[in-house]
C-alpha cells in the first residue's frame, strides 16, 4: 500500500489515468491531491467524477479553481471558463457541488509526517492555529451560510492576517491564505499579482516557503498552485504543480520514499479533429 500525492488536476484527466497506470494503483493506495480539481483542462466534469468516485481512497483539498466553480454554482456573477460549462450543465451537478464543498482545505497526516494545503501554509501560523482557521472555513462551506460566503469571497483585502479580524473580512483572509499565496512578506502580507518563478519576488516579498517558521511544524508541506515552480522540493515544502494543464507534466510523489513520477501533457485536438 502505498500514498502518492498528485499537483493541480485542472481537468487534464486523461493524463491523470495514464500516470495512475503508470504507478500501478490499486485499491490498497491513497490518491492525495493538492486541488484546483477544475478549470482550463479539456474534462473537468470526468475528473470531478472520477475523484468522487475514489470515495475515501482519494483526498483532495480545495483550491481556488474549486472555489470559483462552487461560487459561479451559487449563482455568483463572475466570468466562467468555457471548460466548466459542461460540469454546470451537467445532470449530477447538484451532487457533485455537494461533494466538492464538503472537501477539507488542509489534510494532516501525522504517521507519515505530511500536511497539504492548495497554495501552503504561512509562516506566521503554527500547524495548530492553521488546523482551526481550515475547520472554520470549513463549517462556513458545509452550512447554510455557504451561498453568502460564496458572493463575498472575492478581493485581496484584508492583505495581512490579525487574529482579530471577524466576519467576511476574516474568511476572506484565510481563504487568501490557503488557496492563492504565492509572495508574502516577514509579517504576512500577501502579494497578489507575482505569480513567475520565485527569485522573481517582488520588491519586500519572498516566496511563502523560504520565511522562518515562527513555530517548528514537524511536517513537510505539499501543495500546488504555482504551475511556474514546477515540481519544486525546498527546505520542508514540495510544490507538485508541475503545468500539466499549461503543456507540461503531471507530477505524482509518493509519500513512503519520495519517488518521483510524471507523465507529460497530452497533445490537444486542433479546431476540425
Amino acid at each position: 500500500m502505498a500514498t502518492y500525492a498528485v499537483g493541480d488536476l485542472q481537468g487534464c484527466h486523461d493524463e491523470l489515468q495514464l500516470l495512475l497506470e503508470q504507478i500501478s494503483f490499486g485499491p490498497g493506495d491513497r490518491l492525495w491531491l493538492t486541488g484546483d480539481l477544475v478549470n482550463r483542462g479539456p474534462a473537468s466534469l470526468e475528473t470531478l467524477r472520477f475523484i468522487r468516485s475514489l470515495g475515501d481512497q482519494a483526498i483532495t483539498v480545495l483550491g481556488n479553481h474549486d472555489l470559483h466553480l462552487l461560487a459561479l454554482d451559487a449563482g455568483v456573477n463572475r466570468k466562467s471558463h468555457p471548460t466548466l460549462d459542461p460540469v454546470l450543465d451537467a445532470p449530477d451537478r447538484a451532487e457533485l457541488m455537494h461533494w466538492l464543498r464538503h472537501r477539507p482545505l488542509l489534510h494532516d497526516d501525522k504517521t507519515l509526517g505530511f500536511v497539504m494545503t492548495h497554495a501552503g501554509i504561512p509562516h506566521i501560523w503554527s500547524l495548530k492555529q492553521a488546523r482551526t482557521l481550515a475547520a472554520e472555513l470549513e463549517q462556513v462551506l458545509q452550512s447554510t451560510q455557504c451561498s453568502q460566503f460564496l458572493h463575498q469571497m472575492y478581493g485581496n483585502h484584508p492583505d495581512r492576517w490579525d487574529n482579530r479580524l471577524t466576519g467576511i473580512d476574516r474568511l476572506r483572509a484565510i481563504t487568501n491564505y490557503f488557496t492563492r499565496m504565492r509572495f508574502i512578506t516577514e509579517d504576512g502580507q500577501l502579494e497578489f499579482k507575482g505569480n513567475g518563478p520565485p527569485d522573481d519576488a517582488p520588491k519586500g516579498f519572498a516566496p511563502w516557503f523560504r520565511h522562518s517558521r515562527q513555530q517548528p511544524m514537524k511536517r513537510t508541506q505539499l501543495f500546488g498552485h504555482w504551475a511556474a515552480l514546477g515540481f519544486h522540493q525546498e527546505g520542508h515544502a514540495i510544490g507538485l504543480d508541475s503545468g500539466c494543464v499549461w503543456g507540461n507534466t503531471l507530477t505524482a510523489y509518493r509519500l513512503e520514499d519520495g519517488a518521483v513520477f510524471t507523465q507529460a501533457c497530452l497533445p490537444k485536438p486542433t479546431a476540425g479533429e
